[in-house]
């Protein structure tokens, strides 16, 4: 199982991110996914080259600014992923941390091309929100 830790200190406050990360239905930071929907703690997209795409929600806790999601249904033969978004503050900024767990390890490149290509466009919304 591959393991891809994305981590980077972002200028903005915790709430400012976690404003953008804890709404989970909000797409504007993730490239190739126009809407997401959600029915209870399923969370449901289509991406672009993907594919239809559900996600459990795991956790997503306000006070912790902690989101945790895996991937239950995808168009490919995942057989395991697991994602955590961790958010602590440091002051007037924020340490952002995304991990992810994948099996099989062949997905590892293209997963975390897709976190940091996620993460450039977070640093956009964020730079015209605030």
């Amino acid at each position: 199982m591959a393991r891809i830790v994305l981590e980077e200190k972002l200028p903005y406050p915790t709430d400012s991110v976690w404003a953008i990360i804890g709404n989970i239905t909000r797409c504007d930071w993730v490239p190739a996914v126009d809407s997401i929907s959600l029915t209870g703690d399923i969370r449901s997209f289509t991406m672009a080259g993907i594919g239809e795409v559900q996600e459990k929600i795991i956790a997503c806790d306000n006070k912790a600014k902690l989101l945790q999601y895996s991937a239950i249904k995808t168009p490919s033969n995942v057989e395991h992923h697991m994602a955590t978004i961790q958010l602590t503050s440091q002051g007037d900024s924020c340490s952002f941390s995304w991990t992810v767990e994948i099996k099989p390890d062949a997905y590892a490149d293209s997963i975390e091309h897709a976190m940091g290509v996620s993460l450039d466009a977070l640093k956009q919304v964020l730079a015209k929100e605030n």
